[in-house]
């Protein structure tokens, strides 16, 4: 516990939030003066997002309901644009993805995190890359500007951001170049954040329709080392497309009964967005070396929590 204190009371630790709330106020007024809608966040739901990845189980039996902790909002936010009076529309949301054991040493992943999540109806993937890309840069010029004394206490001088437009590698061939580990290559050679695009994974992502096994999403990368920061796509959104794709994936239509009779009855549409995880991007900010770092009651995979 005196650990803890320790933590929470340091100088260093209240750069790093105040860091934080400039990113967030950042990113916030961009989205709002854009035209977006602010929802509140979906905590708990009968679905969640199947992520790409296995964790551990997170339900909750509430009156005889199945509930679900939200890994993310992703088919809340779909569902939401489908309305014809939210066309563009952001949520602050706190996720749980119960990550195993085996991920708390690689300094990137928390249990419990908050992301920027953003969904823009009728949306195509470069639209939202170019929004993502003008919301960062100046989210970290308004810390490069307001925040000179905090980046100085954390050692971060050499922070910068370019203006000019992010590089963009497609996955097919960054792995012909780079191997298996190609993300991990990049990142540590890019000196600015970069897009890699095309990946096969959720079966809501876009395929492309005149080729199959391409697919018209994208995540955001930081240079330095720090990895993934961004995740997104444009969406599928007819029923008998999500059909087969969940069918392909090995995925059961019942576990997402409700959005899927959605797409039944025609009563969603096409989208395109992403969520970017705040803890991830004060981590890169602020150079932590874990994102422990980035939080006061940080959980990491594995370890035990305190408060």
């Amino acid at each position: 516990m005196e650990k803890l204190t320790e933590k929470i009371h340091s100088r260093r630790m209240s750069a790093v939030l105040n860091i934080q709330s400039t990113l967030l106020n950042s990113m916030c007024s961009f989205l709002y003066s854009r035209g977006f809608t602010q929802l509140m966040p979906v905590i708990l739901s009968p679905i969640t997002d199947p992520l790409c990845h296995s964790v551990l189980d997170a339900k909750i039996d509430y009156c005889g309901q199945e509930l679900q902790l939200t890994k993310s909002m992703i088919l809340h936010k779909q569902v939401a644009v489908s309305s014809p009076h939210l066309e563009k529309i952001f949520v602050l949301s706190p996720n749980v993805r119960l990550e195993k054991p085996e991920c708390g040493p690689l300094g990137k992943y928390l249990i419990e995190f908050s992301q920027l999540d953003i969904e823009m109806r009728g949306a195509k993937k470069r639209d939202f890359m170019l929004l993502a890309e003008e919301m960062v840069k100046g989210a970290v010029g308004r810390v490069l500007e307001e925040r000179k004394c905090e980046i100085e206490l954390l050692g971060r001088e050499k922070l910068s951001i370019s203006q000019s437009q992010f590089p963009v590698y497609e996955s097919k061939e960054a792995r012909q170049d780079f191997g298996e580990g190609f993300e991990s290559v990049l990142s540590q050679r890019e000196k600015t954040p970069f897009w890699i695009t095309d990946f096969a994974r959720e079966f809501y992502d876009k395929e492309d329709e005149g080729r199959r096994g391409y697919y018209h999403n994208y995540d955001l990368f930081y240079p330095e080392g720090f990895g993934e920061a961004l995740s997104g796509a444009e969406r599928d959104f007819e029923y008998g497309v999500l059909k087969r794709k969940l069918s392909e994936r090995g995925q059961k239509e019942e576990h997402f009964a409700p959005y899927m009779e959605l797409a039944r009855k025609g009563k969603l549409c096409a989208s395109a967005g992403g969520g970017i995880g705040v803890e991830r991007l004060v981590r890169w900010v602020c150079g932590l070396e874990h994102i422990r770092e980035a939080s006061p009651f940080a959980k990491v995979p594995g370890e035990r929590f305190l408060l």
